[in-house]
Order: structure tokens, then sequence, then C-alpha cells
């Protein structure tokens, strides 16, 4: 039989070698200023080092060797390089999925929303069509600041609701450097001018998402982690579908859609229920065979009653890096079937820290929540296009 590990004991252990994480602000410079620039490797090492890449894992003082041989399995060495052979296929995989994404897309659901989008900007009266006329014309799309390029499915939703063609110069997921010619839009003056600034809306924000979400990939790619970076469901209203998409695009999973995709037990559902087990119990009936049960616990003893109950996946929401990794070598030696999920806290500046060999998954809200649009302007041309100034 396994033996039974100590929490408590594990937790002492470990703070002694807490890690310290990399600057957010420093790796998403890295990030969008280009991997091969000055600086860029040195953050990506400097990341590396701070998750303890190169150190050996350290033993577990107060424990028999037979319980630390049970400790092992889950950890893994992290000795791999920053940048290799193997991620510049990873890489280049990522930018080939990327351009698939799009068929995730239901033209229908694409059409309804340009639909309400143009509709809340215009329910009455264009007066400025007056203005522009309906003559033919054409129209560049720049790109004014770094990031990565993502929500042309909707910027083409946009434009063809109008009646517009539009010739992308750039694909999907596309690294941007200001100022770059992005596409091409041509229609009626008065159906540019009608969807311009709707259709800018959705790129910019959803380019932010990508952008965002690229830079948290990339830091904890840097700390040796090979775990999935998450979005969740904090999202705008009316917005889920194209920053889920952006998630997506910057190479984060989305987590679960909406309530449909995965049954959460969060607190207040334990609560409601009255424990975890009957809260488990009650969602492992719901979910059937084809759903995934994950259980969010605020301590070590709701994460071991929850994967004892039979849930799919555990939560270990807004634990401290130093409280994270002893808890979750602890869940995992007992259940090594059940994925481990961080939240709570997380963000890039910090985010390494979370990264650790029994960490399935860290989940950031501020992907969403916090990601800043890009910059990007739709110029009328009639014959050369004028660059804009930055």
């Amino acid at each position: 039989m396994r033996p039974s590990l100590s929490g408590s004991q594990l937790l002492q252990s470990c703070r002694a070698s807490r890690s310290r994480g990399p600057a957010g602000a420093e790796a998403l410079a890295a990030l969008l200023s280009g991997e091969n620039e000055p600086g860029a490797k040195g953050v990506a090492e400097k990341t590396r080092r701070s998750f303890g890449a190169d150190q050996p894992l350290p033993r577990t003082p107060g424990l028999k060797d037979e319980a630390s041989r049970w400790l092992r399995p889950c950890v893994k060495p992290l000795t791999r390089p920053v940048i290799s052979a193997g991620d510049a296929k990873a890489t280049l995989r990522g930018s080939q999925l990327a351009r698939g994404l799009p068929l995730l897309l239901p033209p229908t659901a694409l059409a309804a929303l340009a639909n309400s989008w143009l509709q809340e900007d215009c329910p009455g009266l264009n007066f400025a069509a007056l203005a522009s006329g309906a003559f033919p014309a054409r129209a560049a799309l720049w790109a004014k600041s770094r990031g990565i390029l993502a929500g042309r499915p909707f910027f083409d939703a946009v434009f063809a609701h109008l009646s517009c063609q539009i010739s992308w110069l750039l694909p999907e997921g596309s690294r941007l450097e200001p100022v770059v010619k992005v596409a091409e839009v041509r229609g009626p003056a008065h159906h540019l001018l009608l969807g311009e600034r709707v259709a800018l809306n959705i790129l910019a924000r959803c380019s932010g998402v990508a952008s965002l979400a690229a830079a948290a990939v990339e830091l904890t790619k840097a700390a040796g982690w090979s775990g999935q970076v998450a979005g969740t469901r904090k999202t705008t209203p009316g917005f889920r579908l194209v920053e889920k998409y952006g998630l997506l695009v910057g190479g984060a999973a989305c987590h679960r859609y909406d309530l449909g995709g995965l049954v959460m037990v969060k607190d207040n559902h334990v609560v409601a229920a009255g424990s975890v087990e009957k809260a488990v119990q009650g969602a492992r009936l719901a979910a059937g065979f084809s759903l995934k049960v994950e259980v969010e616990c605020g301590s070590l003893q709701e994460a071991m009653q929850a994967a004892l109950a039979g849930a799919d996946l555990v939560m270990l929401d807004n634990f401290k890096p130093e409280e994270l990794h002893p808890a979750a070598t602890a869940l995992k030696a007992q259940f090594p079937g059940v994925a481990v999920e961080a939240s709570g806290g997380v963000t890039l500046h910090n985010l390494a820290q979370f990264c650790g060999p029994c960490v399935d998954i860290i989940s950031l809200g501020m992907l969403t929540q916090a990601a800043p649009a890009l910059d990007f302007s739709l110029k009328l041309f009639a014959e050369e296009p004028i660059r804009p100034r930055l």
C-alpha cells in the first residue's frame, strides 16, 4: 500500500525551496519584441533559473524513504534547453493550428454576431453616409502596435454583412511589428465606413487577448513547464466567442466555454450540498460518461476529499506558490490520475512561481479581463495607401 502523506510535513519542507518568478513586464516585452531580439533569451534564461530547472529535487525531510519514492514519479527533471529544435517544431505546429482555428467558428454564429454588432452601432439612420457616398473604395488595414494578429473571421463577418471584400496579407496568429499593412478592404465607401469601427473594435480586442495569452504561454515554456495555460469564464458579456477564440490563437486553452462544457463544483455548490462528497456525487450523476467533474478546493483536505469522491480535476484555488506545490505533490502521490489546476491570484509577474511538475493547468482570469487592445486603423485611399504615423 502507498504510504499516507502528511500535507503539513510537505508544506514545511517545500517552503524552504520557494522560487522567485520573473518580472511579467519583462517577459511580455521579450515576447512582443520577437524571439531573436536582444534581451529575449536573457529573460527566458532568467525565468528558467528562477524555476530551478538546473536544481536537483530536494529531499523531503521527515518522511520515510518509501514515501519519498512515491513522490518521485510525479516530479520530472526540468533540464531541457530553453530554445531547442523541438521548441521550433512546436512553434511551427502552433502557427499552423492558429491558421486552422477559424474552422471552429460556425458561419451562422459569425453572421449573427456581426448583425448584432452593426445593429448596436447603427440601429437607425446613418447620416454620415451622405458625406461619403456609395462610390467604390479601398481601405488599408494597418497594425500600429506589437502583438499577435487574431480575429480575422470576425472582421470578415462584419464586412461580408456589408457586401465588402477583404484581401489579407498576413495569416491568423502572425506576430505584428508596427507599422505593418495587414489587409485591404474593398466595397462601397459608406459601407466601409459603417463597418470600420465595429470591425476594428473586434480585431483589437481579440488580438489583445491572443497577445496576452501568448505572453503567458511563453513564460511557462521559459520556465520549462509543459502543462496548459488556460483562460476562465470571466469574459465580457456578448464577447465570449471573440475572447475564447483569442485565447486559442495565443496558444492558451479555453478551459470550459460555458456551463455545459465541464461540471465545475465551486465553493458555493459545496455549501449548498452540505459537503464535498455530496456535491461531487451529484455532479457525477449529472455528468454521465461524457463530462468531467472539477472541484474547486481551498485546502489540501478538501482536495483529498474531492479526489476520493471521484473528481477528475481538482482546482487548488488561491494557494500561494509555497503552499501550492507541496499540496499538489501530496495529491498526486495519493491520486496520480487526478489533474491538478492552480488558479487565483496568478499574473504574468508571478506565473513562473506556479509552474511545477505536479501542476497540470494554470488558469488566469486576467487573460480576458486585463488584456490591452491592440491598435489598428483603417485608411481609405484612391491609388496608393498612405502609411500612417505612430
